[in-house]
Formats: structure tokens, C-alpha cells, sequence
């Protein structure tokens, strides 16, 4: 059994389909992990979660910022933005499958030695707490009232974790960390102002989340995609796997091998290109 992890995919799904017979993806025998960020932005974010549906147990894939984007748009909290590819899947005859299928999907996973989440984690979590906390919003998600939830997930506050936190902010916290952290500070303060996410344009005192001194996930392996300007990247601790196909760039896998320290990258060249310099 080959393990492929994929970056984000953002409703390119002629570049999917490519890329799984570039690696002679078979369900019966293989397994992917696309590591979040499923939809929107590109042309057929309803054809890419029909694929997804239809391979079962072989592909897990993790929620990114814009695939709860989409759950909150379903429930009529925000109207959506103008850059917004979400029509197709709003309409559709399956919409309603579609989400429950979504909104049951992994915060994280961890396995084959490999920690993957969509974005980042904050330095005080150990893979164990990361684990633990994402379980939390699963079940919410999950759960009944799962739609309370999605009218009190946006907002920048609280930034910084603290283990006291309780309720729907306890809930924000690990969702904007999971899903949308590039920069934070060495106490774990969330930057959510930078506009310019070139891995250097980090504002005074933060700087990208895996490079904090005495990140406790220091010594295991976070995959992870979300971060487009940043690209592939290859370390012992680290998978980056965003190398920008909804903007005309690559639709990237990384085969892991016996461990987690054999990798192979294999990619496919996306023909669809989003406005220039946009970001994923």
C-alpha cells in the first residue's frame, strides 16, 4: 500500500484526476490524505468533492479554512465573497450529502509517523494535545448543533491559546490554528493582519509558526498545505504541500515511504489560473 499526501486542491479537478493517474492511484490498494482546502477558488470544487465521496475509506481528507467556508455559507451565515466558486456545489441536486459528508470530515490525522493538518500548529500543542483538541471541533461539527457553531467559528479573538478557554472561543481558537495559521509569536499569539505571506514578510515578533524555538511538535513530522507563497518544502520535521494550483501553479503529492522521512514528490501542472498573485 502506497500513503500520498496532497496539497490543496481548491476545485481543480481535471488536475486531480491527473494527478491520481500520474500515480497510478488505486483504491483498492492505495491511500490518500488531502491535507484541506478541498473547494472554491477553482472551476469545479462540486466535481472534486464527487470524486472524493466516491473513493470511500481510501481518501481522508482533512478540512481546510475554505471547505468550512463553504459549510458556512450553506447555513446563510455569510453571503460569501466575490471570488467565491461555490455555486455548483449550492445547487446541486446532492448538495445536502455532499455537506454531511464535508462537515464529518478530520480536523487532523495522525499516522504512518506523520502529524497533517491544513495550516499549522500552534508550539504549546504536542501531537497528542493537537490530536485532542481537534477531536473537539469534530464533534461539534459533527454533532446536532452543529449550525450554532457555524455562527460563532469566524473572528480573530481570543489569538493566543490558553487551556481555560471554554465554549465557542475555546472552539475559534483551534479552528483559526488548524486552519488558518501562517505567523505567530513565540507565546503562540495568532498574527491575523499580514496581507503579504512571503515566509519572510513576518510583522516584528512573530515569525512562521514552524520556525518558533521549542515548538513542542519539533521532533515529529507536520504535513500540512494552506500556505501557496510558501510551496514545497521537504525537512525532516516537515511536509508543505500548497504549491499554488488553483493560481497556475502545481497540484503536488508526496509519497511516503517505509517512514516518514522517505518522501517522494510527484506534481501536475494545473491549467486553471486564478486572478495573478492571488492567494490560496
Amino acid at each position: 500500500m502506497a500513503l500520498y499526501l496532497i496539497g490543496d486542491v481548491q476545485g481543480c479537478d481535471a488536475a486531480l484526476g491527473r494527478l491520481l493517474e500520474k500515480l497510478d492511484f488505486s483504491p483498492s490498494r492505495d491511500r490518500l490524505v488531502l491535507l484541506g482546502d478541498l473547494v472554491n477558488r477553482g472551476p469545479a470544487s462540486l466535481a472534486v468533492l464527487r470524486r472524493l465521496t466516491a473513493l470511500g475509506d481510501a481518501a481522508a481528507c482533512l478540512l481546510g479554512n475554505h471547505d468550512l467556508h463553504l459549510l458556512v455559507v450553506s447555513q446563510g451565515v455569510h453571503q460569501g465573497h466575490r471570488s467565491d466558486t461555490l455555486g455548483d456545489v449550492l445547487h446541486a441536486l446532492d448538495r445536502e450529502a455532499l455537506l454531511d459528508w464535508l462537515r464529518h470530515r478530520p480536523m487532523a490525522l495522525h499516522e504512518h509517523g506523520v502529524l497533517m493538518v491544513h495550516a499549522g500548529v500552534l508550539p504549546q500543542w504536542t501531537v497528542d494535545k493537537t490530536m485532542q483538541l481537534a477531536a473537539e471541533v469534530e464533534a461539534v461539527l459533527r454533532g446536532a448543533d452543529w449550525r450554532s457553531f457555524m455562527r460563532q467559528m469566524y473572528g480573530n479573538l481570543p489569538d493566543q491559546w490558553d487551556d481555560g478557554l471554554q465554549g465557542a472561543a475555546r472552539l475559534r481558537v483551534i479552528v483559526n490554528a488548524l486552519t488558518r495559521l501562517r505567523f505567530c509569536s513565540a507565546e503562540g499569539r495568532i498574527d491575523f493582519d499580514t496581507k503579504t505571506f512571503a515566509p519572510d514578510s513576518a510583522p516584528p515578533g512573530f515569525m512562521p509558526w514552524f520556525e518558533v524555538p521549542g515548538r513542542r511538535t519539533a521532533q515529529d513530522v507536520v504535513a500540512f498545505g494552506h500556505w501557496s507563497t510558501l510551496g514545497w518544502l521537504d525537512r525532516p520535521d516537515l511536509i508543505s504541500l500548497d504549491t499554488g494550483c488553483v493560481w497556475g501553479g502545481a497540484l503536488s503529492a508526496a509519497r511516503i515511504g517505509a517512514d516518514a522521512w522517505q518522501r517522494e514528490l510527484i506534481q501536475v501542472r494545473c491549467e486553471q489560473a486564478q486572478a495573478p498573485g492571488g492567494v490560496a
